[in-house]
């Protein structure tokens, strides 16, 4: 559905932001304005364009939120699905061809003692492996021989087997520049304060604990960082774990379990669902950032209870991202947390992309929405990202800490984190937080910001359709067409821009895209020369499909609305 907006059918609220009347023929609430939060806006942002969709919502919302979702064309929608289509029938034409011998068969098979086993392998993961993933696999995996920051070296291969196998040359390409890590505040680097200061520490402490925090592994510097995470965030306690992957998978475990409701956004990243499967608690997930799927949920929840016994739920937990990576998108926390307050709901936040990355001094989403951190019960985040190290952290109450600490499987039995790793993170979250006596870590964010901002609107200018949010570091840009996926990526390495390119089933399957991650390390010269050559790309292989058509998050095409239960 879209909308057509126009100036002189705009109203004011009494808050202060307009509300713009549908033209479209759909009907209006009972003031005339669309009754759809999706549809609100500050009349100041992107006044430029004719026909657009952003999200912001009244008074909850202290700043304009602005979030677009470009409509797939139809002719883009049908190639896209017409090539998947070509792909699948010579895929099975070759695996006929391997049957009898004509094509050598190089995809991992069952011994043939083994034939009347149950299969290893699933019948459908190898056929999507050997006929689609392996056409394009050089665009993965690449090695990289240098320190991941605004530039790096990449190790050149060559495959002579259609990409079965490579081969190194041996020669190495150079300064290519960085447009995928998570670098966003440029902290991996290997000099500076960060670096000497973990080279210090490497010295004094070495590098391995050899033991989990619970025994002989748990070192002052380990306290130390938790006492600073958790005056970062503004929350009473916080705990720090070796691997940021399984600071969810098996922390949420150890919060719900069976009698529990996990309700999660249908695009969660896999540590959030792998955590949610393994507790043993009823899942139900909504729509993407949709506030009414997730309400009526909530509603039904509370109205049935549980199934069958309509006995009430043990605990309720909504488990969201902050910024998610395969959308660029920014979770609707101001309605999320009202929500949660109306219900009675816990409230699991992932900030792994977020935190640095957004707010005025970095503190991630609950600070861009100028929110209080004691309204999320359950503060996550990774140190992967924004400060360049590893692992992952939980802040909240103390109670709530003293708790995961001996219920925890990912405290009891992990190793404890590498003590060069701890200060690494200490040592940036000081200079973003300016307690290192300089402005470096607050330039950095804004600069990051300042990237951000620069380079979505470049992409937009130019013709290209790229989803998520104004102010988010994340930048998709659609390629559709499965051929397109690792022509992308090859192209782009050609002309020296290293990127990562995603598609099904990580994606939709016709929304394949190239994933932008921007740096504050990112100069206005590297952004400028990426820019020239993904619009050279982009004329190569016709990727400007932008008709400036945006639509709004409730009406994107996702299907996902399944149950998961105890049994």
């Amino acid at each position: 559905m879209l909308i057509r907006m126009t100036e002189s059918s705009v109203k004011k609220l009494s808050n202060g932001d307009r509300c713009y009347r549908a033209s479209n023929g759909v009907k209006p609430g009972k003031n005339g304005c669309v009754k759809n939060h999706y549809l609100y806006q500050k009349q100041h942002c992107y006044p430029e364009e004719k026909i657009y969709h952003v999200a912001h919502n009244g008074g909850l919302y202290k700043r304009p939120f602005n979030e677009v979702f470009e409509e797939t064309p139809m002719l883009v929608a049908v190639l896209t699905y017409m090539g998947y289509g070509i792909l699948t029938l010579f895929g099975y034409l070759r695996d006929f061809l391997r049957d009898w011998k004509i094509e050598k068969c190089q995809n991992a098979t069952e011994r043939e003692e083994q034939k009347d086993f149950v299969p290893l392998y699933q019948d459908f993961e190898n056929f999507y492996t050997r006929n689609l993933y392996m056409r394009i696999r050089d665009s993965w995996n690449r090695p990289i021989c240098s320190v991941p920051g605004a530039k790096f070296d990449v190790m050149d291969r060559v495959s002579y087997d259609y990409n079965w196998t490579f081969k190194y040359t041996g020669k190495v390409v150079k300064d290519v520049i960085n447009m995928g890590s998570y670098n966003y505040l440029g902290f991996a680097e290997n000099h500076g304060l960060c670096a000497d200061a973990a080279a210090d520490v490497t010295m004094k402490y070495g590098v391995g604990v050899s033991s989990t925090r619970r025994e002989m592994g748990n070192l002052a510097k380990h306290e130390e960082l938790e006492k600073l995470v958790a005056r970062f965030l503004g929350v009473e306690a916080a705990m720090a774990f070796g691997m940021g992957f399984a600071t969810n998978s098996m922390n949420i475990p150890a919060l719900v379990g069976k009698g529990c409701l996990i309700l999660s956004d249908e695009l969660n990243h896999a540590s959030l669902v792998l955590g949610a499967r393994l507790s043993g608690a009823t899942i139900r997930v909504f729509k993407h950032n949709n506030m009414q799927s997730l309400e009526k949920l909530l509603r039904d929840a509370i109205v049935h209870g549980q199934p069958r016994t309509h006995r009430p739920w043990k605990k309720i937990l909504i488990l969201v991202e902050g910024i998610y990576s395969m959308e660029g998108s920014i979770i609707r926390l101001p309605e999320v947390i009202a929500l949660k307050k109306k219900y009675k709901a816990f409230l699991y936040l992932d900030e792994a992309h977020s935190i640095g990355a957004l707010g005025p001094s970095g503190k991630g989403v609950v600070e861009y929405f100028g929110l209080d951190p004691k309204d999320v019960d359950i503060m996550m985040g990774t140190f992967t990202k924004s400060f360049g190290a590893a692992g992952g952290y939980i802040g909240g109450k103390k109670e709530l800490i003293d708790y995961l600490f001996t219920h925890s499987h990912s405290a009891v039995y992990a190793t404890s984190m590498s003590p060069p790793v701890v200060e690494q993170i200490i040592t940036s979250m000081k200079c973003i937080m300016g307690e290192d006596g300089t402005t470096f870590g607050r330039d950095r964010i804004q600069q990051l910001a300042e990237n951000t901002r620069y380079f979505r609107r470049k992409l937009q200018e130019m013709g290209f359709i790229i989803y998520g949010n104004n102010d988010s570091p994340v930048v998709p840009l659609m390629l559709y067409m499965p051929a397109k996926i690792g022509a992308f990526g090859r192209e782009m390495l050609k002309r020296n821009i290293g990127v990562v390119v995603v598609g099904f089933p990580a994606t939709p399957i016709i929304e394949s895209r190239a994933r932008f991650c921007l740096s504050a390390a990112h100069t206005k010269e590297m952004l400028d020369t990426a820019l020239r050559m993904i619009s050279e790309v982009g004329d190569l292989l016709q990727l400007k499909y932008s008709r400036h058509l945006l639509v709004p998050l409730l009406d994107r095409p996702f299907e996902t609305t399944y149950e998961e239960n105890e049994e």
